[in-house]
């Protein structure tokens, strides 16, 4: 069986994150996404949870599970998780008619005067190697939350590192969108660097050791990935290197601009 090119890319990150206690929402596997995301929606097993249902479904659609169409307009169309937007569910519910599925017809013999439209919140295509600014944070935002990052503080990191520039690469060697170190992409099991998927979820996984390593002191947070978690030790907190602490300040003053 052949794996799909964004499979592999996560599957290979699976080892190590689970090593250091990151909980990756792999795009394999759609089904166990579709599962936990019945589970969040219904409190099966504990609270329910409808953003985190919302974002599963998600990740199950990109994946090809059909099922998960009607879940998703289903949500959007009763506010559940998400604003209420009738437009936005018959755009789910069409897909999931054609998918063959019954009841998102029914639905939509009853809703036949809403023009659809489609969901901005949740990508509908792979990052592929060459994506534009808005589906780059479209992913954040379906992404972040499962690494218990704000997607704001994420693209504020990408806007500072690459300018959402996949190709970007630095004099130090810093590749794509989260400008990762080799032996930081390695450390974290980002097999194709230049991947903008890995290169986005690797970064997202040192964002999230950080943030636990430093117990979520942001100004620490921020300063170890620019100058490494190794100087902050060294200096008891952000250190005296014009770059790192003009990155920091730069980040944090855009995400409390952004903190609405």
């Amino acid at each position: 069986m052949t794996v799909p090119t964004m499979d592999r890319a996560i599957i290979a990150l699976l080892p190590m994150l689970a090593l250091l206690g990151v909980s990756l929402p792999a795009l394999a596997g759609g089904a166990d996404h579709l599962a936990k995301a019945r589970e969040a929606e219904t409190g099966m097993g504990g609270p329910r949870d409808y953003a985190k249902a919302y974002r599963l479904y998600c990740l199950a659609s990109l994946e090809g599970e059909s099922d998960a169409y009607y879940y998703l307009g289903w949500l959007t169309l009763h506010g559940r998780g998400v604003e209420a937007d009738r437009a936005v569910a018959v755009g789910w519910f069409e897909r999931g008619a054609k998918a063959g599925d019954t009841t998102s017809r029914n639905i939509l013999a009853r809703l036949r005067q809403v023009e659809p439209k489609p969901d901005s919140r949740c990508p509908t295509r792979p990052l592929g190697r060459h994506p534009d600014p808005e589906l780059v944070a479209r992913y954040v935002r379906l992404l972040a939350p499962e690494y218990d990052l704000d997607p704001r503080l994420v693209l504020a990191v990408i806007r500072a590192e690459s300018n959402f520039n996949p190709r970007a690469r630095s004099p130090k060697g810093a590749i794509g969108l989260m400008q990762l170190m080799p032996q930081t992409a390695k450390r974290f099991g980002v097999g194709d660097i230049h991947d903008p998927l890995q290169n986005l979820l690797g970064g997202m996984a040192y964002l999230k050791w950080l943030t636990t390593h430093f117990g979520g002191d942001l100004q620490l947070v921020l300063a170890g990935y620019n100058a490494g978690e190794n100087a902050v030790a060294q200096y008891n907190g952000v250190p005296p290197y014009r770059e790192t602490r003009g990155y920091v300040r730069r980040i944090v003053r855009e995400y409390n601009r952004n903190d609405t």
